[in-house]
Protein backbone atom coordinates (compact mmCIF):
# COMPACT_ATOMS: atom_id res chain seq x y z
CA UNK A 1 0.00 0.00 0.00
CA UNK A 2 1.45 3.60 -1.08
CA UNK A 3 1.51 6.49 1.56
CA UNK A 4 -0.83 8.18 -0.86
CA UNK A 5 -4.16 6.17 0.79
CA UNK A 6 -3.06 5.88 4.15
CA UNK A 7 -4.96 8.97 4.77
CA UNK A 8 -8.24 7.79 2.97
CA UNK A 9 -7.47 4.59 4.96
CA UNK A 10 -7.30 5.80 7.88
CA UNK A 11 -9.48 8.48 8.22
CA UNK A 12 -12.60 6.35 6.44
CA UNK A 13 -11.86 4.22 9.22
CA UNK A 14 -12.41 6.74 12.03
CA UNK A 15 -15.58 7.71 10.53
CA UNK A 16 -17.21 3.85 10.58
CA UNK A 17 -15.96 3.54 13.51
CA UNK A 18 -17.91 7.35 15.15
CA UNK A 19 -20.77 6.97 12.80
CA UNK A 20 -21.25 3.70 14.13
CA UNK A 21 -21.13 5.26 17.21
CA UNK A 22 -23.43 8.10 16.70
CA UNK A 23 -26.30 5.57 14.94
CA UNK A 24 -25.83 3.42 18.27
CA UNK A 25 -26.29 6.27 20.40
CA UNK A 26 -29.46 7.56 18.73
CA UNK A 27 -31.07 4.10 18.68
CA UNK A 28 -34.94 3.98 19.89
CA UNK A 29 -36.06 3.29 22.92
CA UNK A 30 -39.08 1.14 24.37
CA UNK A 31 -41.38 3.05 26.68
CA UNK A 32 -41.08 -0.43 29.31
CA UNK A 33 -37.63 -1.85 28.54
CA UNK A 34 -35.30 2.06 27.29
CA UNK A 35 -32.47 1.45 25.32
CA UNK A 36 -31.52 -1.91 24.20
CA UNK A 37 -28.05 -3.17 25.38
CA UNK A 38 -25.11 -3.32 22.64
CA UNK A 39 -25.31 -7.48 22.76
CA UNK A 40 -29.19 -7.36 21.54
CA UNK A 41 -28.44 -5.09 19.00
CA UNK A 42 -25.38 -6.76 17.51
CA UNK A 43 -27.37 -9.63 17.19
CA UNK A 44 -30.44 -8.23 16.52
CA UNK A 45 -32.31 -9.32 19.37
CA UNK A 46 -31.23 -12.86 18.22
CA UNK A 47 -30.54 -13.42 22.57
CA UNK A 48 -34.43 -12.24 23.23
CA UNK A 49 -36.02 -15.37 25.12
CA UNK A 50 -39.67 -15.74 25.99
CA UNK A 51 -41.47 -12.25 26.95
CA UNK A 52 -38.49 -10.18 25.56
CA UNK A 53 -39.47 -11.46 22.10
CA UNK A 54 -41.78 -8.52 21.65
CA UNK A 55 -38.59 -6.11 21.44
CA UNK A 56 -36.56 -8.33 18.83
CA UNK A 57 -38.10 -5.64 16.14
CA UNK A 58 -36.69 -2.61 18.29
CA UNK A 59 -33.29 -4.28 18.56
CA UNK A 60 -33.62 -4.99 14.47
CA UNK A 61 -34.24 -1.29 13.82
CA UNK A 62 -32.02 -0.07 16.51
CA UNK A 63 -28.86 -2.33 14.46
CA UNK A 64 -30.32 -0.86 10.93
CA UNK A 65 -29.60 2.48 12.23
CA UNK A 66 -25.98 1.69 13.64
CA UNK A 67 -25.63 -0.03 10.22
CA UNK A 68 -26.57 2.97 8.17
CA UNK A 69 -24.26 5.25 11.02
CA UNK A 70 -21.02 3.26 9.84
CA UNK A 71 -21.79 3.38 6.29
CA UNK A 72 -22.18 7.04 6.34
CA UNK A 73 -19.47 7.62 8.94
CA UNK A 74 -17.26 5.96 6.35
CA UNK A 75 -18.51 7.56 3.31
CA UNK A 76 -17.70 11.02 5.16
CA UNK A 77 -14.42 9.96 6.15
CA UNK A 78 -13.03 8.18 2.60
CA UNK A 79 -14.17 11.50 1.36
CA UNK A 80 -12.68 14.29 3.99
CA UNK A 81 -9.44 11.57 3.42
CA UNK A 82 -9.55 11.96 0.13
CA UNK A 83 -9.70 16.07 0.05
CA UNK A 84 -6.87 16.24 3.02
CA UNK A 85 -4.24 14.09 0.76
CA UNK A 86 -4.01 16.41 -2.12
Amino acid sequence: MTTKYKPIIGIGSLGLLVGALIGFLSRPASVLAGKIPFVHVLTRGATYKGVDQVLINLAQESFNIMLVGAIVGAAVGIVLGNILRR
